[in-house]
């Protein structure tokens, strides 16, 4: 890396149209040399377009990038790297057939025809000597846990000499420790100057531990900034959303009887290259309870959710639903009120060229009143219901008629939670319902999985985000390469011992 500490980073009166709309509108915004500065907003604050504008991604229609108080111009990414400026996206770039020595070679902007393998093992040995972060040359990267990768990703900025970086959800596929680890080491390299670092996070708590300065964008223009340390929570979220916003107190309502309202006994699946990924499994979640399932991606929870919606089949094991042999079939879902949100529910469980309206009364087009004698439907009725609905979850635009595939992320959630919670629910399965949702969308769709297990359903709550599985969940179960390896009630859980099951280093 170059001696000398990083340049400061200035982008000045940034404005970027996209046709009509308008979607940053002259912010200001400063990345001081040697800074951990956190980037926060709500979906579609212009955070990403900001650091697109930034990396050359996008040009901006106004405004300027300094570097140290000096004029730039940056064409496209690789323009970005030669001011010493990368990024580390949320979903890894590696190639996960190739070692780690592979991947650092050809990530430079220019190689030669020939590699010389020997004197590139030399060079990053030598690079891999003052870095923090050990990763083995020599290691196939399809072979490393999460957090490895996401080491050689940063890794991989660092060996080309890069002293700004751009960190988009980092710690998304990270537990507790590798976060912590990670983020230690960033922040430790940035407090030398060795690094400046700009982070897009939603963790307010990560925010809290590693962030000198906090900027915050709302509907694509600058609303505010300040430093971590002063700042609470609550002001972050006003800032974020535009009025005095924190979480809301999970109301629970304590039931006198702990009755089992869904018990899996010796659940085996295959994923779909006949791997079994999930292996053994027991599990019993009773009425009015959430038991939240903690697990770094990839060890058998996709394969469990599809089971239990019936995507998937299992090769062992059996489902009891209310002490009855239970098999996903949309009968017996109706007949037992077991419903799913499934993880991209635009994808597993919409239509998306449908209208609202429409996959809104998935579950019930064939019944009254929406259909007479179980073919002629009604489609004034699916509209009124779907007013109903839209009114009360609050989706948003609340126009029934147009394709679900036109509404956010956000409003795609609460519809499909919409339909889901529309009628009496026993049982409810939910995969990461807030991946990616802004801080309001969090909390109402929260609030609404909270106020189903006070009417007594039993939730089965499988998320990647371990805040939220502590906050929610009754209950906290980890499951580690197909199957449940630890259990804790959720107040008062150890977030070191969760982690270190979470990677299999429980011992």
């Amino acid at each position: 890396m170059n001696d000398g500490a990083p340049p400061d980073l200035q982008a000045l009166g940034i404005t970027k149209r996209f046709g009509p709309l308008t979607a940053l509108k002259d912010v200001d915004f400063r990345l001081q040399s040697g800074q951990f500065h956190a980037l926060l907003g709500e979906n579609g604050a212009g955070k990403s377009t900001l650091v697109k504008c930034i990396m050359g991604y996008y040009h901006p229609d106004e405004g300027n990038i300094l570097l140290d108080q000096q004029p730039v111009t940056i064409r496209n990414p690789r323009d970005a790297q030669t001011f010493g400026i990368g990024m580390v996206y949320q979903q890894f770039t590696l190639i996960p057939n190739m070692t780690v020595l592979e991947n650092l070679a050809i990530s430079k902007a220019k190689l030669n025809l020939i590699i010389n393998w020997q004197e590139e093992e030399s060079q990053l040995t030598q690079f891999m000597e003052k870095m923090p972060f050990k990763v083995p040359l020599s290691a196939r990267v399809g072979s490393l846990a999460a957090g490895e990768k996401q080491k050689v990703e940063i890794l991989k900025q660092l060996a080309l000499q890069n002293r700004i970086l751009i960190l988009d959800e980092p710690t998304s596929v990270l537990t507790p420790q590798e976060a912590k680890e990670v983020l230690g080491h960033l922040r430790a390299m940035t407090l030398a100057r060795q690094l400046s670092i700009l982070i897009i996070t939603h963790k307010l708590r990560e925010v809290a531990a590693f962030a000198d300065e906090v900027t915050v964008l709302r509907k694509g223009q600058f609303v505010g900034s300040g430093l971590a340390s002063e700042l609470k929570i609550s002001q972050i979220a006003e800032m974020m959303v535009g009025s005095e916003v924190t979480a809301k107190p999970k109301q629970r309502t304590v039931l006198s009887k702990k009755v089992p309202k869904l018990v899996l006994q010796d659940i085996r699946v295959k994923d779909d290259i006949g791997v079994e990924v999930v292996r053994g499994l027991h599990l019993t979640i009773h009425e009015g309870e959430i038991v939240g399932v903690a697990g770094v991606s990839g060890n058998g929870q996709r394969e469990l959710v599809e089971v239990l919606a019936g995507q998937r089949q299992a090769v062992a094991g059996t489902i009891r639903v209310q002490d009855q042999p239970f098999q996903p079939t949309r009968e017996k879902i109706m007949r037992h009120k077991m419903f799913c949100l499934p993880e991209e529910p635009l994808q597993n469980t919409c239509v998306g060229r449908m209208t609202v309206s429409e996959n809104l009364a998935f579950r019930n087009f064939d019944v009254v009143p929406h259909a007479i004698g179980g073919w002629l439907i009604s489609r004034s009725a699916l509209r009124r219901s779907a007013f109903g609905l839209i009114e009360r979850y609050n989706i948003k635009p609340p126009h029934p008629d147009i394709p679900i595939q036109s509404l956010s992320g956000g409003n795609v959630q609460r519809a499909v939670l919409a339909r889901e919670l529309s009628a009496e629910v026993e049982i409810l399965i939910i995969a990461n319902p807030c991946f990616g949702l802004d801080f309001l969308a969090m909390e109402e769709i929260r609030l609404q999985i909270v106020a189903a297990r006070n009417r007594g359903t039993a939730v089965l709550l499988v998320s990647e985000d371990l805040d939220e599985i502590l906050e929610l969940s009754d209950r906290t179960v980890v499951m580690f390469n197909g199957r449940l390896v630890y259990e804790t009630t959720s107040p008062g859980a150890d977030l070191a011992i969760i982690g270190r099951h979470m990677t299999g280093h429980a011992t």
